[in-house]
C-alpha cells in the first residue's frame, strides 16, 4: 500500500489511478425532470448518462421505458422544463443553459469548447418518436389545452403551434420582463408576470382580441398567477415592496405576503389570506416557494412555514381559516397537484422510522382534509411524485444508499412498486463498494442538535483518517442515501469513494439547511451576519476527533460553493483541527461579494448599522483570519462560474501565496458552478480524493 500511494503522488490530476476509481463511482445514470400528462397515462423524464443527457418516455399500463432523444455527446447542455401536453402527443423541453446559475441567454455556456456555442433553446418532439425540433431560443415553456406552446425569449412571450409547424412568433410585447406563464383552462388566455423596476404586475393576454388586461395592479410585487377552474379569476401572491427608509442589516426581519384573487381587468384584488407578521410567517424559501394552486372544491392550497415547518394549507377561495393539511415535524417538498385538482403529491422527510427525518418519501394528501398518506415507506429515498391521468399509479424518482436514482411507480391500490430503467445502470457500477451511511447526532457549542451522515470504510479495524464534508446551498439537506440534486449526487458518490479508500467521512447538515424546521433554516447571526453555522462544522471535526476509529491528527475538510466557504473558514480558524482541505468554488470575502452591503454605495441614507454590518461581514469571511491558516489546501474553480465569481478564488490564492501557505489549484476551463460536463465532474472529485490520499494517508 505504501508504494501505491507514492505512485499516486507522482501522477498529475486527470491521469492517476484515483481518477479511474472515482469515474467508476460516477458512472451512475442520474434521473431528473420527471413529469406526467394531465390527460393520459404517459410520463417522461430526463436522464444523464456519462454526460449524455436524454429524454425517456413510458406509457401505462406497462410503462416500458423508451429513449426519445439521442444526444450522444458530453457537451454539458442540460435538459430542463420537461413537460407533456394534456393529450400526451407532444414532449416539450429546454436544452442548454445552466438553470442553477445566473444564466445570461446572450452568453451561452460552452463547457465543451465548441467553436459554435449552443444557445438555450425550446425543443419539441412527438411522444411517439421522431426528430427533435428546436422552436426557438428561449426558456420556461408551457402548453395549453389546445397544444399551443408559449415560452419566454428575451423577456417577451413567444408561441408555437405544433399543428401547423410554422415558425414561432412573438405573441405580444410588454414593458419589463415577462415570465410566470399560465394558460387558462381552455387555452384562450395567457396569464403572465411583468417584472419591472422595483415592482411586478400580473397581466392576461386574450387570444380572442389580442389585448392585455392587467390584474389589480398596485405598488407591490405580484407573482404566481393561478387560474380558477372556470377561467374567470386568478389567485396570486402579493408581497410589499422592499423600499423606504433603510433598516437594520444584521437582524432577520419578517417578509410578509398574502394571497389575493381578482379577475382580468379588475382594479382591485380581494385578499383571502395574509401571513402572520412573524419570521415564521415570511415567504417560504424552500422548493417551489409558496406552491400556490387553485384546487378542486374552490380551494386555494399553498405552502407556509407558519407553524415552524414548511407545510401545506388549504383555504376556501371565498376566504376563511386556513386548514393545515400536513401536521407534524417534517417538511413538504417537490409539490405537484393531480390533474383533477383533488390531491397534492409531494416528498416529505417523515414516516414510521425516526431516521426518516434524513430521508425523503413520496406522499399525498387531499386538498380539503388532512389525510396524509406516505406512499413509499422504508429505508429508500423517493422524490418528485407526479400522477398520470387515467391511472391509479403515482410516478416518482427512487434511490437507496447503494442504488442511484431511477424512475419508479407505486400503485395506490396495493403500494406495489415498479422500478423503471434499471438496465441503464452499467454492470460495472460498484454497488458492492457502497456503504450505508449512518445517522449521527452531535451538539454544537450553543446546544443546537446537528445531524450528520457517517460513511465508514468497509474495513473498520484500527484508526482511519477522516474528512468532514460540507454541502453547499446552504438551504440543502444531505440524506441517508442518494441525493435528488445532481450536484449533491456528485458529492454523495465522492463520499462513497472516499470511504472505499479507507476514509471516515462525516457529512454535516449544519444550521441554515432545510429539513429541521424554520429556526434551523433561518437562524440569527448566520452567514454574512456572523457565520454562526461555522460552529457546527467545528463541532463535527471535534466529534470525529473523539471517535476511537479516527486518527485525530488526520482530519480533512471539503465542500463546494457555500461548502467551499465553510471549508475555508475551517482552515482559517482551526488549522490545528483540520489538517488539509479542498475548497471548491467557495466565497472568501463577504464584503466584496455582498449586494446587501454595496447597495448603499450611492445612497445618502445608510442602514443604521451599516458600519457594524460591514465589520461583521468581514469577520465572517475566511480572508479575515489568514494569519491563523497553516493547513494545506486545494483550490478548485471553473472560470465560467456564474454563481461565485472566479475572482473569489484568485484573491484567496494571492493571499495564500503571500503567506507561503501550501496550496495547489485546479482551474476548470469554460465550465460553470455545476460541472455541466461529466468529464469535468470526474476531474474535480477525483482530484479532491487524490489530494486527501496524498495529504492524509
Amino acid at each position: 500500500m505504501k508504494g501505491f500511494f507514492i505512485f499516486l503522488i507522482l501522477l498529475p490530476f486527470g491521469v492517476s489511478a484515483q481518477d479511474t476509481g472515482y469515474a467508476a463511482f460516477k458512472q451512475y445514470p442520474f434521473t431528473n425532470e420527471l413529469t406526467a400528462s394531465a390527460g393520459t397515462n404517459r410520463i417522461a423524464w430526463a436522464m444523464n448518462e456519462d454526460g449524455k443527457r436524454n429524454v425517456y418516455v413510458a406509457e401505462g399500463p406497462a410503462y416500458t421505458p423508451h429513449m426519445l432523444t439521442h444526444f450522444n455527446s458530453d457537451d454539458g447542455q442540460e435538459i430542463s422544463s420537461l413537460i407533456l401536453s394534456d393529450d400526451g402527443q407532444w414532449v416539450v423541453f429546454v436544452r442548454g443553459g445552466d438553470h442553477g446559475a445566473n444564466y445570461d441567454p446572450g452568453l451561452p455556456i460552452n463547457p465543451s469548447g465548441s467553436a459554435t456555442p449552443f444557445k438555450m433553446q425550446v425543443a419539441i418532439v412527438p411522444f411517439a418518436g421522431g426528430d427533435v425540433k428546436y422552436i426557438g431560443e428561449g426558456d420556461n415553456p408551457v402548453i395549453a389545452a389546445n397544444n399551443l406552446v408559449a415560452f419566454i425569449k428575451n423577456g417577451q412571450v413567444w408561441t408555437y403551434d405544433p399543428s401547423t409547424g410554422a415558425n414561432a412568433k412573438n405573441l405580444f410585447t410588454a414593458r419589463g420582463n415577462s415570465g410566470g406563464l399560465q394558460w387558462s383552462p381552455k387555452g384562450q388566455e395567457l396569464a403572465f408576470v411583468s417584472a419591472r423596476t422595483g415592482h411586478s404586475m400580473i397581466g392576461v393576454f386574450s387570444m380572442s382580441d389580442s389585448s392585455v388586461h392587467w390584474v389589480a395592479p398596485s405598488f407591490a410585487i405580484d407573482q404566481s398567477p393561478r387560474w380558477s377552474p372556470d377561467g374567470k379569476q386568478l389567485a396570486f401572491v402579493r408581497r410589499p415592496l422592499n423600499a423606504g427608509e433603510p433598516d437594520s442589516l444584521l437582524v432577520n426581519r419578517p417578509q410578509p405576503w398574502q394571497i389575493c384573487i381578482a379577475a382580468p381587468g379588475d382594479s382591485k384584488a380581494v385578499s383571502i389570506w395574509t401571513s402572520a407578521k412573524s419570521l415564521r410567517g415570511s415567504v417560504p424559501t424552500t422548493d417551489g416557494g409558496t406552491n400556490l394552486h387553485w384546487a378542486a372544491g374552490n380551494n386555494i392550497v399553498f405552502l407556509s412555514y407558519q407553524d415552524g415547518w414548511p407545510h401545506l394549507y388549504s383555504i376556501p377561495a371565498t376566504g376563511g381559516k386556513a386548514l393545515l393539511l400536513t401536521p407534524g415535524q417534517f417538511m413538504c417538498e417537490h409539490i405537484s397537484i393531480s390533474a383533477d385538482k383533488k390531491h397534492l403529491f409531494f416528498s416529505a422527510n417523515t414516516g414510521n422510522d425516526p431516521l426518516d427525518i434524513d430521508r425523503r418519501h413520496a406522499a399525498m394528501v387531499s386538498v380539503d382534509k388532512a389525510d396524509l398518506r406516505i406512499l413509499t415507506p422504508g429505508a429508500g429515498i423517493e422524490w418528485t411524485p407526479v400522477m398520470p391521468a387515467n391511472d391509479n399509479t403515482v410516478a416518482f424518482i427512487s434511490a437507496t444508499a447503494q442504488r442511484p436514482p431511477l424512475p419508479a411507480l407505486v400503485s395506490l391500490s396495493d403500494n406495489s412498486i415498479q422500478l423503471l430503467a434499471a438496465d441503464r445502470i452499467p454492470a460495472s457500477f460498484p454497488h458492492n463498494k457502497l456503504v450505508t451511511p449512518k445517522q449521527v447526532l452531535f451538539t454544537s457549542p450553543d446546544g443546537l442538535t446537528i445531524h450528520g451522515q457517517l460513511f465508514e470504510p468497509p474495513n473498520s479495524n484500527g484508526k482511519h483518517p477522516a474528512i468532514v464534508y460540507i454541502h453547499g446551498g446552504p438551504p440543502r439537506q444531505m440524506l441517508l442515501g442518494w441525493h435528488y440534486s445532481d450536484y449533491y449526487a456528485n458529492a454523495y458518490a465522492c463520499n462513497q469513494y472516499l470511504a472505499s479508500l479507507g476514509f471516515v467521512v462525516l457529512s454535516v447538515n449544519y444550521r441554515l439547511g432545510i429539513g429541521y424546521g424554520y429556526e434551523f433554516h433561518q437562524p440569527p447571526h448566520a452567514g454574512i451576519k456572523g457565520a454562526a453555522e461555522y460552529t457546527d462544522i467545528k463541532a463535527a471535526g471535534e466529534w470525529l476527533r473523539k471517535q476511537s476509529f479516527v486518527d485525530a491528527g488526520k482530519i480533512g475538510v471539503y465542500g463546494g460553493s457555500y461548502g467551499g466557504y465553510l471549508t475555508a473558514m475551517a482552515l482559517a480558524k482551526d488549522s490545528k483541527l483540520f489538517a488539509a482541505g479542498v475548497d471548491i468554488h467557495g466565497v472568501h470575502d463577504w464584503v466584496g461579494r455582498s449586494t446587501l452591503l454595496t447597495a448603499f454605495n450611492n445612497r445618502y441614507e445608510k442602514a443604521p448599522d451599516l458600519a457594524a454590518a460591514v465589520k461583521t461581514g468581514w469577520q465572517s469571511s475566511p480572508v479575515s483570519d489568514m494569519s491563523h491558516w497553516t493547513s494545506p489546501v486545494l483550490i478548485i474553480h471553473a472560470d465560467d462560474d456564474r454563481n461565485v465569481p472566479f475572482d473569489q478564488s484568485i484573491d484567496l490564492v494571492s493571499r495564500l501565496e503571500k503567506r507561503k501557505i501550501p496550496f495547489e489549484s485546479l482551474l476548470i476551463a469554460d465550465d460553470t458552478h455545476h460541472w455541466m460536463r461529466f468529464s469535468n465532474a470526474v476531474k474535480v472529485y477525483a482530484a479532491a480524493a487524490d489530494y486527501f490520499v496524498r495529504k492524509l494517508k
